[in-house]
């Protein structure tokens, strides 16, 4: 038998006021199936596009099968999530001519990324040929496509709350990488995941945003939140690394955000390299959070440049909802917004 102290700690049983899942060493499963599927439906529904021949739009989902869920083994998160979708849209004409048309996903799964999805785009039997087939394949398919990638990343942010419980001291054991099936030739979503060969040589079109934001906390509190880890776990409900120092390094959201501290100027300004893990390789944007003190309140300023053209939207709603809503809900700060 090992002495006090010695052996494996992992069955060292710590003291915890729940006794409920010691270290993290026991299988936790959460069921998302029920979550996914209103999620899968609120995402696509409704989703538009419009073009010179007429627009067309995501009308219903009459097929949703398949289950999701969110495992947590060792103090790793693990996510399947599987699913066959089939939609119907409806497409009108600048004549007011209306057609209808099916999409179909059927390898939404773990085990494909984003970009290896099949979206098979057509136009229902009996209909007459129309440019706006072609309007739905491209850019409808593309809508589709971010629709899709838009439920993992909730997936990932939103349901892994209590999934990693806190220790005897009150603070959650380390998290580990966050893994998924085993998957050939792939990158996997995750702060282990090795980068993909870098790219030289070839420039991409970027643009620029700015937000404003009023917080009901100092200035310094509100600085803090974004440099602390286990604050920031605490708004993003996930596993997160930072380094909260100039040139300290983070990564968000299993892996999905990461970036550089450049600049710290105490409870002022924050400056940091920053991107998504979909963006071309090593193509970071700069993200610049100014603080500004008005009384009982904090106006914070983003200037972000250098992201990649098409993103602006995404990136724009993420820092809405995955920093400034989920700072406000998880420590009170208000819910006044610009």
């Amino acid at each position: 038998m090992a002495k006090w102290g010695e052996g494996d700690p992992r069955w060292i049983v710590e003291e915890r006021a729940d006794a409920t899942n010691v270290n993290n060493w026991h299988w936790t499963e959460r069921d998302v199936t029920g979550w996914s599927t209103d999620k899968l439906k609120e995402l696509l529904l409704g989703l538009r596009v419009e073009g010179p021949e007429g627009s067309c739009e995501v009308t219903d989902i009459p097929k949703l099968d398949g289950e999701a869920s969110i495992n947590n083994r060792k103090g790793k998160l693990i996510y399947f999530y599987e699913w066959n979708v089939k939609a119907t849209w409806t497409g009108t004409s600048k004549t007011g001519i209306k057609y209808k048309g099916n999409i179909d996903v059927p390898n939404l799964s773990d085990e494909n990324d984003m970009d290896d999805l099949d979206i098979s785009v057509v136009l229902c039997k009996d209909e007459p040929n129309t440019p706006l087939t072609e309007l739905m394949r491209n850019e409808g398919a593309k809508k589709v496509r971010a629709a899709l990638g838009s439920y993992v990343g909730h997936l990932k942010s939103e349901f892994t709350q209590g999934m990693i419980l806190p220790t005897a001291n009150g603070a959650a054991s380390k998290p580990q990488p966050s893994q998924t099936k085993v998957k050939v030739d792939k990158t996997q979503i995750g702060p282990s995941a090795s980068a993909p060969p870098s790219s030289t040589g070839v420039k991409i079109s970027t643009c620029k945003f700015s937000l404003k934001e009023t917080f009901l906390t100092s200035p310094d509190e509100l600085y803090r939140i974004f440099i602390n880890q286990n604050m920031v776990q605490a708004f993003t409900h996930a596993a997160a690394v930072v380094d909260g120092e100039k040139g300290g390094t983070f990564q968000l959201l299993e892996g999905s955000v990461s970036g550089e501290f450049t600049e710290l100027v105490p409870d002022e300004k924050i400056v940091m390299k920053w991107r998504f893990k979909t963006w071309p390789c090593e193509h970071y944007a700069t993200i610049t959070l100014n603080m500004k003190d008005r009384g009982n309140e904090t106006e914070l300023k983003l200037e972000c440049k250098d992201v990649p053209t098409g993103e602006e939207d995404r990136t724009k709603e993420g820092w809405k909802r995955y920093y400034f809503e989920a700072i406000k809900q998880t420590f009170g700060f208000g819910a006044r917004l610009y």
